[in-house]
């Protein structure tokens, strides 16, 4: 996570990044600016949001990319995942802030991923909705995706190249191979 533009509260914070020009996200009462991306990471969200919106065609679930700004209200946040799925009606905060995603995914940059894997990690498995989280590198193929149990508990399952993801709303198994289609990794 960058270093913080300054302090603000939830309402002062919306109100300021419904008009600013560049993406930032709400974190411990503290504004940070989103960076750009690189091209790998890019490409990998482009093709998770297309492979899974073809998986998820005839259900009531969607994928969306990056621009769709998500509430964690235990941490009074507001982020900005790399992918989110939501299924059934979506429940909005003022239209642009979405209250019950289904699905997170973050590729992993190497500025945030400590940041990806503790804090917003946690803040994400505090959101009921939120049942599957999924934590994708962009220097090898490799997904890590965590499932919510019945109990609570969350179950982690590791993927490579050869292996097929197998998330329950979609209609066939994300091949981890198409994930990374077109990408150099590095």
């Amino acid at each position: 996570m960058g270093e913080p533009r300054l302090p603000m509260d939830p309402a002062t914070y919306l109100a300021f990044e419904r008009e600013a020009k560049d993406k930032h996200e709400l974190w411990g009462g503290e504004v940070y600016a989103m960076s750009g991306a690189s091209l790998a990471h890019n490409c990998i969200v482009a093709n998770l949001v297309r492979r899974l919106g073809e998986r998820l065609d005839g259900t009531p679930c969607r994928a969306l990319p990056s621009d769709m700004r998500v509430h964690i209200p235990a941490r009074e946040a507001y982020v900005y995942p790399d992918v989110t799925v939501i299924c059934g009606p979506p429940e909005l905060e003022s239209n642009d802030v979405l209250l019950n995603p289904r699905t997170i995914i973050e590729v992993l940059s190497p500025s945030t991923a400590a940041f990806d894997r503790t804090d917003k990690f946690a803040g994400y498995r505090s959101i009921q909705s939120v049942q599957e989280i999924l934590f994708v590198s962009q220097s090898a193929a490799q997904v890590e995706c965590y499932v919510r149990q019945a109990s609570g508990s969350w179950l982690m399952s590791e993927y490579g190249s050869e292996d097929n993801i197998p998330l329950e709303m979609l209609t066939s198994p994300l091949p981890v191979a198409q994930i990374y289609a077109g990408v150099e990794l590095g």
